[in-house]
Formats: structure tokens, sequence, C-alpha cells
């Protein structure tokens, strides 16, 4: 079983900056590795896609500005542009690498980065943000949610994706003594769980500690829901699309939050 790609589309590739104040130079290198995985599957960006759709509702007078912070190479903003029609979708992220690739995919892209303090946009900008598998790539997450919370209007939207840990398998690996899939003790190598690639995670959330961060970040959870992991083994993926229906079992988490 791989693990999921580095932040931003499921990277994903670390949009904003995962390197917050503090962090080693090594780590931004590492991600601006163009062979760290950039994807994390289809299902996961469908789904979060259509769960914005459904927020923002059809473009009227105003159409909204959705910010995809920590895009990668784009691929979760261009799988959700066509269920936004009418909206304005900017790509944001701190790799020059992934900018170059997700000009590609994305009419607006801007270079950004949460360490810096303060995003590239006023105050109150933005009706949406994507943060897809972005935040356990990062080492002060309070202060980048702060900043989302900063950036969002008031009642604006947050559509967040992550790794669970407490995924169905990962309940049954810490059971057998097997390091849980997406957890990572060296930026070097694969040490005691399945897989090859290694990503990055350095936080992991279950979705009961992901809804009650989230919630003391200023933010109103509306809703967790679960996604697919495309790394898992062919014949265990029908019950991978079965754990979804529990979101505390499912191998992506999936929350929708309000600015409060």
């Amino acid at each position: 079983m791989t693990t999921t790609a580095r932040p931003g589309t499921g990277r994903e590739a670390t949009g904003t900056d995962t390197r917050p104040a503090g962090t080693a130079p090594g780590l931004r290198e590492f991600y601006e590795n163009p062979a760290v995985p950039v994807a994390s599957g289809d299902a996961r960006s469908l789904r979060q896609a259509r769960m914005l759709a459904a927020a923002l509702g059809p473009a009227g007078g105003r159409p909204a500005v959705v910010l995809d912070v920590g895009c990668g190479d784009g691929t979760a903003a261009a799988t959700a542009a066509p269920l936004l029609t009418g909206h304005r979708v900017i790509g944001v992220d701190w790799s020059q690498d992934a900018l170059r690739r997700a000009r590609t995919r994305l009419t607006h892209v801007v270079r950004g980065e949460l360490e810096a303090g303060r995003l590239p946009f006023r105050s109150g900008v933005a009706d949406a943000v994507l943060f897809s598998e972005v935040i356990e790539h990062l080492v002060d997450p309070d202060s980048a949610l702060d900043e989302l919370r900063r950036v969002l209007r008031p009642g604006g939207h947050l559509m967040l994706s992550t790794p669970n840990l407490a995924a169905w398998y990962n309940r049954a690996l810490l059971l057998a003594g097997v390091q849980p899939v997406f957890s990572e003790v060296s930026l070097r190598g694969i040490h005691g769980r399945p897989g090859r690639e290694v990503v990055g995670h350095l936080r992991l959330y279950t979705a009961r500690a992901l809804r009650e961060f989230v919630a003391a970040s200023g933010f109103e959870v509306v809703r967790v829901a679960g996604a697919p992991f495309h790394g898992v083994p062919r014949p265990l993926r029908p019950l991978d699309r079965l754990a979804c229906a529990a979101p505390s079992l499912s191998s992506i988490l999936l929350l929708h939050a309000r600015r409060t």
C-alpha cells in the first residue's frame, strides 16, 4: 500500500509553505524535488469538488473567489473547475516547480507562502478555500488555519482534506504492531509499515481530532465525510469504498467548515 503524495492536490505538493518558521531547509528542498509524488487520486478530488460546489451553489451576479491553497500541480482545482462554472478559482503554492505545472491546468496561479505569515491576499477576499492534503505536512498548522481564516470572508467555506490516522486498515496494523499507513519516521525511507514512497507527512489526524482542531481555530464544522485512497491494493478497494460511509474509518477525511 503506498502513501498519499505530497501536499497540494493531494500531494499533494505542498502548496503554501510547508516549512513554517523553524523548519530545516532540507524539508523545503524535499518538497521541491520533482520526484516526490504530486497526485492523491481523482476520487478524493471529485468528492471534495462536489462538496464545494454544493456549498457555493450556482454563480450569481458576483462569482465566488476560490483559493486552492497548496494547489500543487493544479489537479484538485482543475477537477473542481467544471463544477464551479462562473466562479473564479485561483491556485496558490510556494513551489515554483508546482506552479509551472499548475499553469497548464489553471488560468489564475499565484505564488504564496504560509511561512511568510500572510498570503498575498487582503483579508476577507475569499468565498472558499481548498486545502487539499496540505495540513499533514505542516510544522505549524495552527498559524496556517489562522491565515486561512483571515483570507476568508465571514461565512466563507473551508474545504480541507487529509489522510485518516484511524483508517480501517491502520487500526488493524496497529493491533499487529505495524506502523500505520500515511505515517513516516524518516524523510529518507519507509520503515516499519507498508509502502515505498516518502511524502513528508509530519502530522496525522483522526476524524475527531480534526473536527476539534478546526473548531478551536474559529470555524464551524459543517460536515466530515470520507473518501477512498488510490494506494489501497486492488482486491481491497471495494472495502475501502464501503468504509467511506463511516468517515471515522475512511482512508481520507474530507472536512467542510465555515468561518465564524
